[in-house]
């Protein structure tokens, strides 16, 4: 069995979504309050959520016919957008540690992307 290109281009649309989600839920988190009103009312958060939720739809519709062990691999690269849009919105700083981090999973999925 191969992986479509179709099913890889799904996961990496999956992983690049899901990452616009966990910046929403930070900006949704930080403006949490005691109130069970500020939860309810927070675009933020059901933005993130919603992401997230969309994501899924990307990522099952791209594991439905390809490979398992290939396409989930491919949903570390969420941690590298992740990275870039922590960077860009929190300025949160890439250390060397990040960066050695980024070109593991890098090579990771490109080791499992040849060998399929």
């Amino acid at each position: 069995m191969s992986t479509p290109a179709k099913s890889i281009l799904l996961v990496l649309m999956a992983s690049f979504i899901g990452s616009f989600g966990a910046v929403f839920l930070k900006l949704g988190a930080g403006k949490l309050h005691r109130q069970i009103s500020t939860l309810l009312l927070n675009w933020r958060l059901a933005a993130g959520v919603g992401l997230y939720l969309l994501s899924f739809v990307f990522y099952f519709l791209g594991v439905r016919e390809g490979e398992l062990s290939v396409l989930y691999p491919m949903v570390a690269l969420g941690y590298i957008w992740t990275m870039f849009w922590s960077r860009l919105f929190f300025g949160e700083p890439l250390t060397r540690r990040k960066a050695g981090g980024i070109l593991l999973i890098l090579a990771g999925v490109a080791m499992l992307n040849l060998g399929g």
